[in-house]
């Protein structure tokens, strides 16, 4: 099947054009502290490529720069890709550019250029996800109380949109309030969580590195009846503490998976995941990327080891995502961070009962408003 698909590319075709620009976006509500971070506020730029070739488009997230496309000008489309139409690691500047531009020479979404089955016409896919905008916005309150109140609103918020499933961050201790205080509070916050949210939603914690081992034992213990889903980025990835973690957690009867891997990562982090100390995997789905994904989901696939792509800080991760579905048997959810981009338009994706509905469209679905790119190239981008 992927040998048809790249077999559409012209052995003679070059790309005849690449615009870069900057979108503009808009949270829905403005995003507080993390563990070890101040506010993160409510502006997040989305930077687009837009490539031409052969008389079609296709476009996506990409930071590269003018100097580096200009070396891509004159390659063969055809060498840009393996033979299963994963984009080659020297052209993964431009991957989401390209992999929209195969969906829709193929005139096909790009979950099924990967799938590893004959799909329906009529297929519809649909990704369970997740609500990742819970963050450190009680630090102003006094109270606990007023806290989880807090808290428990932006749930329903949440809610409100389709979803189900909630991300906490917690450490609150680790910078922003005494330890101790600290804790009390994201204890109280995943009680809250959990009683807003209800038995059926999946909730996940994130410390952003902000506890150590007693505090991450302590507040599992005290959130046993939560039944926390997964723990993310507990402490610094550490092979001896997770694996006593692990342990502990197996000891107690919980079922929490621990979750690690975005940012800078230790190396052997996969190395971990298959001695049993690591269950969820978490790489950035911008980078590393779409393609390395598909490369990497296939090995922890053999090994039965979760994956759950980093998305935060763009919004276009919401979509691209869930194209890996079909490809990779062990993602479990997929991250999302509810942001309005100023010309892009996503309508053909909905949240509905804490899913991603994955649009049945060529490429990955999503459509650009050329006039507002074009200005924005003119004003602050570029073109080749």
């Amino acid at each position: 099947m992927y040998m048809s698909i790249i077999d559409r590319i012209d052995k003679e075709w070059k790309i005849d054009s690449i615009e870069w620009a900057t979108l503009p976006g808009t949270r829905a509500r403005s995003a507080g502290c993390n563990a070890r971070l101040k506010e993160h506020g409510n502006s997040v730029p989305h930077p687009i490529v837009r490539i031409t070739i052969a008389g079609e488009e296709g476009f996506g997230w990409s930071v590269i720069t003018k100097e580096q496309a200009s070396e891509y000008m004159n390659v063969p489309v055809i060498e840009m890709f393996a033979e299963d139409g994963t984009v080659l690691t020297e052209y993964r500047k431009i991957e989401y550019g390209l992999l929209d531009w195969l969906g829709r020479l193929s005139d096909k979404p790009v979950y099924e250029l990967f799938s590893k089955q004959s799909l329906p016409h009529d297929f519809q896919l649909k990704v369970s996800c997740y609500d990742t905008s819970l963050y450190f916005d009680d630090l102003h309150l006094e109270t606990d109380a007023e806290a989880v109140q807090l808290i428990q609103q932006q749930v329903a918020d949440g809610m409100k949109r389709g979803h189900v499933n909630f991300k906490i961050k917690v450490g609150r201790g680790a910078m922003h309030m005494p330890l101790e205080q600290g804790i009390r509070r994201d204890i109280a916050i995943i009680k809250g969580v959990r009683a807003m949210a209800g038995d059926h939603a999946r909730i996940m914690i994130d410390a952003n590195n902000g506890y150590n081992l007693n505090i991450t034992k302590q507040v599992l213990k005290e959130t046993a009846g939560e039944r926390l889903f997964w723990i993310e980025e507990a402490f610094h990835e550490d092979p001896v503490l997770y694996a006593n973690l692990k342990s502990w957690i197996q000891e107690q009867g919980l079922h929490v998976l621990i979750a690690d891997g975005e940012g800078v990562a230790a190396p052997p982090l996969v190395e971990w995941a298959k001695q049993g100390v690591v269950d969820v995997i978490q790489y950035d789905i911008r980078h590393p990327g779409f393609s390395f994904w598909i490369e990497l989901g296939r090995e922890l696939d053999a090994l039965g080891i979760k994956t759950a792509p980093h998305n935060y800080g763009t919004s276009y991760g919401n979509y691209i995502t869930g194209h890996l579905a079909c490809a990779v048997d062990g993602l479990l959810l997929v991250e999302w961070d509810e942001i309005e981009v100023m010309g892009l338009d996503r309508s053909n994706y909905t949240v509905e009962e804490g899913y991603v509905i994955i649009p049945n469209k060529s490429g990955f679905g999503l459509n650009l408003d050329h006039s507002l790119f074009f200005q924005m190239v003119s004003s602050d981008g570029w073109r080749l």
